[in-house]
């Protein structure tokens, strides 16, 4: 028992330290003083209102906005159909291609941007929004592929072969059978893949063309000159994004998955 409460305390202790600069940054945004320490002089809003009134932050907003709605769209819609592909059918090297599509989970983002990076300027393209969005769709990809599968694995085929024995055609069989019942994975999936483009920073440097921003990248920037408050109130924000959205959506799909069972 003594083991245990002390295995407990340490892990406790983890957490702690792991979460306090999280902590830290979440309490100065509030803080009124235009020095980010401590002791907090009092509460305010402004660095907020500031944020919002930097024209080059909310642009890098509006981009991390846009990027990660697309990213979303296109890792899921590729997402379902390899799972379906990989669940559904047998074909030959179907181990390689889902070895191929975890990878990217596997390589560390740096080696992969890199090589991404290399490989287009040797067929000499530059690196542009399309570049990006590329980019983050490969790294987004196995987590939505990985999410789908785990649930397409547990809807049972009986389901869509009574469809088919109905008169449905396979079109109207995936929208109106599998589909529903693979909402809530596709849901968790596209917030994920939402989630790891609007805070990716390691690949985006790498890929990213000149003069666009992202986010982290915005935050990276404003870091080399100095820490201001704006960044504790960005940071905040930040947090909120990826942190509470992913939880929200978690907390709604598994809402909507009791409803339909």
């Amino acid at each position: 028992m003594r083991a245990w409460n002390w295995i407990r305390g340490y892990a406790v202790a983890v957490y702690m330290f792991m979460f306090a600069p999280v902590a830290v940054v979440l309490l100065l945004a509030f803080n009124s003083s235009q020095f980010s320490g401590f002791p907090i002089e009092g509460f305010s809003l402004r660095w907020f209102r500031r944020l919002f009134e930097n024209e080059a932050i909310m642009r890098a907003f509006e981009t991390s906005f846009t990027l990660g709605l697309l990213t979303a769209a296109c890792a899921t819609t590729l997402g379902i159909l390899a799972s379906l592909a990989l669940v559904r059918y047998r074909f030959r090297g179907k181990d390689w291609i889902t070895t191929l599509l975890i990878s990217p989970v596997l390589v560390p983002e740096t080696v992969l941007a890199v090589g991404l990076l290399i490989f287009l300027r040797w067929l000499s393209m530059p690196r542009s929004f399309a570049l990006l969005l590329l980019g983050h769709t490969i790294i987004a990809l196995p987590f939505v592929v990985l999410v789908v599968q785990a649930r397409l694995v547990g809807i049972r085929r009986e389901y869509e072969e009574a469809a088919r024995s109905l008169g449905a055609s396979p079109l109207e069989t995936f929208l109106q059978v599998t589909l529903p019942l693979l909402m809530p994975a596709v849901f968790a999936g596209a917030l994920f893949a939402f989630t790891i483009s609007f805070d990716n920073i390691t690949a985006t440097i790498f890929w990213r063309p000149a003069g666009a921003e992202t986010v982290p990248t915005q935050i990276f920037g404003m870091l080399r000159n100095s820490v201001s408050p704006e960044i504790n109130a960005l940071g905040f924000v930040m947090i909120v994004v990826t942190v509470g959205l992913p939880l929200t959506a978690g907390a709604l799909a598994r809402y909507f998955a009791r409803r339909r069972a």
